[in-house]
């Protein structure tokens, strides 16, 4: 299943955990006949202006967006903010900035955590690398420890990665300690931005869970719900769909991308909204 759509909202550079530096995913997106994307890099802005100058270079109309982790319920959950102002602003340094450097601690003592446990369970020696993979990513996450685990031979694929070491359950998981999902919505209305859900379906809750959590974001300042997302199947979508409708949130839609090399991602390929749904799209300025 799968469609080419001209907007994706939800795109990943080097900024986070993509493979694309921000000046070379905007040129990427262009290349495959994108017209609107949104920038959203977990839990930072830092590609915002390397990605803003290529995008005026492409003809892009580029939204700065930032995909931030919380939880709800003791579940780890990400939230778009999406219609971030580009450039200095100082309504940004006093609201979402603040956040993002709380986060960003998190993830690096998660990390260095998650490698003492490698050291000790795995006989993985943290210094080896550890050092070198938090200067080059700045804001670590457990896909930059899996493919760390990789390149250095310790594991035969990333999935390997994540089952052996990483994943939940596993000898070196560290769970996460997220803000809760109330506060991380009032951070983004603060900041100006458009709050959306994202990929609610690949939360594994009930239909009556995900329903109680939709409808306790919309009670709280969430505004959008993404609808459609790369690799999705169509009876996730009719869910999603249907749960905007009752509790009116407007739709996005996103690819998710990450990584050339991954072609069920690809920019702008995912199935298009029902014509019913409000657009989140519309909404942003």
């Amino acid at each position: 299943m799968g469609s080419s759509s001209l907007t994706d909202l939800h795109l990943h550079s080097t900024a986070s955990d993509g493979m694309l530096a921000p000046d070379a995913l905007m040129r990427y997106v262009a290349e495959h006949g994108l017209q609107h994307v949104a920038l959203t890099d977990h839990d930072t802005l830092a590609g915002g202006a390397l990605a803003a100058e290529a995008a005026a270079q492409c003809g892009l109309r580029l939204t700065l967006g930032v995909e931030l982790s919380c939880q709800w319920q003791g579940r780890a959950l990400h939230v778009l903010g999406l219609g971030l102002p580009l450039g200095d602003d100082a309504r940004l340094e006093q609201t979402l900035q603040p956040h993002l450097r709380d986060l960003t601690a998190l993830r690096v003592a998660r990390v260095q955590e998650m490698a003492q446990r490698l050291a000790r369970k795995a006989k993985i020696p943290a210094p080896e690398w550890l050092d070198s993979l938090l200067a080059e990513h700045p804001l670590p996450t457990r896909l930059h420890l899996a493919r760390a685990l990789h390149t250095r031979g310790y594991v035969k694929s990333l999935q390997e990665a994540f089952d052996r070491w990483l994943g939940s359950n596993c000898p070196a998981h560290v769970p996460e300690q997220w803000p809760e999902l109330e506060p991380t919505l009032a951070v983004l209305r603060a900041a100006g931005a458009l709050p959306v859900l994202a990929h609610a379906h690949r939360y594994r809750l009930s239909n009556g869970a995900l329903s109680r959590l939709v409808g306790e974001f919309a009670a709280t300042g969430g505004l959008g719900l993404e609808v459609s997302v790369g690799g999705m199947a169509r009876h996730d979508l009719d869910r999603l769909a249907t749960l905007a409708r009752r509790w009116g949130l407007a739709a996005s839609a996103g690819s998710d991308f990450h990584d050339p090399a991954l072609p069920w991602h690809r920019p702008g390929r995912f199935a298009k909204l029902p014509d019913d749904l409000e657009l989140i799209a519309a909404r942003l300025p």
